[in-house]
């Protein structure tokens, strides 16, 4: 797991980009000419990642699935045995709570399921392993957070898997012998497709429900065309789905 982590970080932006630099570098006296070609690559990839306007457009290609009608989540019971809620990492170290909780982007994806899970009466269940090893899991942490924080009691917890795809086989074996088979599916829009894909290949029917849309107006100064920092790690986000997606059509067809 760690040379695989490695290894991705490396060959996906920001890592190949400051490779790129690196190399620029390096090659400066040597090869003059393809050192500033290195170094426009790198400069010019961190200048595109920064823009909001670019985040606007790559999530619009990769966020297929509209968002659930408000007027849908009460009857969400008809269509589907239970919610499941992925999960997406953990942060460490904050004091203030003494504990692991979950990220940013995981509590955005709680908040949705709490919701989704008050209008329906559907029950819920979280899916996510050990975070290298350490636990708890990301099921776990999620559990608990939405029992503390959204007043949520999760029925079942998945914590074994490690990827989406993993995602989906394993909480398929957890459902299927309870004869539960259709799922609310709950995660990142720019994450959607490659979850559905997934999941229905695991043999579970899915009702998507997308969240944390990035394909909207930015409403950034002037088009989004002055870069942030935020701009920067939703870029990561947006090529690392890209490549996955690519990467699941190859390895799991």
């Amino acid at each position: 797991m760690p040379f695989r982590y490695f290894v991705k970080q490396l060959l996906l932006p920001p890592g190949i980009l400051l490779l790129l630099l690196l190399l620029a570098w390096w090659l400066r006296r040597s090869r003059p000419r393809l050192a500033g070609l290195c170094f426009a690559l790198g400069l010019g990839g961190f200048w595109l990642m920064s823009l909001p306007v670019v985040v606007q457009w790559g999530a619009r290609i990769l966020e297929r699935e509209p968002p659930l009608a408000r007027s849908e989540w009460a009857t969400l019971a008809e269509r589907a045995d239970v919610i499941v809620v992925l999960g997406a990492g953990r942060e460490r170290g904050d004091r203030a709570w003494g504990s692991d909780q979950p990220t940013g982007v995981v509590l955005e994806r709680e908040r949705y399921a709490a919701r989704l899970a008050k209008a329906s009466g559907l029950p819920v269940l979280t899916s996510g392993g050990l975070h290298y090893g350490t636990p708890p899991t990301e099921a776990k942490l999620m559990a608990d957070s939405l029992q503390d924080d959204f007043g949520v009691t999760v029925r079942w917890q998945e914590g074994r898997s490690r990827t989406t795809w993993e995602n989906a086989q394993f909480t398929a074996e957890l459902l299927q012998p309870l004869g539960l088979r259709r799922v609310v599916l709950v995660t990142q829009a720019w994450h959607m497709p490659r979850s559905v894909w997934s999941f229905e290949a695991a043999g579970l029917t899915v009702v998507p429900a997308p969240v944390g849309f990035m394909g909207a107006d930015n409403g950034e100064p002037f088009g989004g065309w002055l870069p942030t920092v935020k701009s920067v790690w939703r870029s990561g986000q947006l090529v690392n789905e890209a490549v996955g997606q690519m990467g699941y059509t190859v390895f799991y067809r």
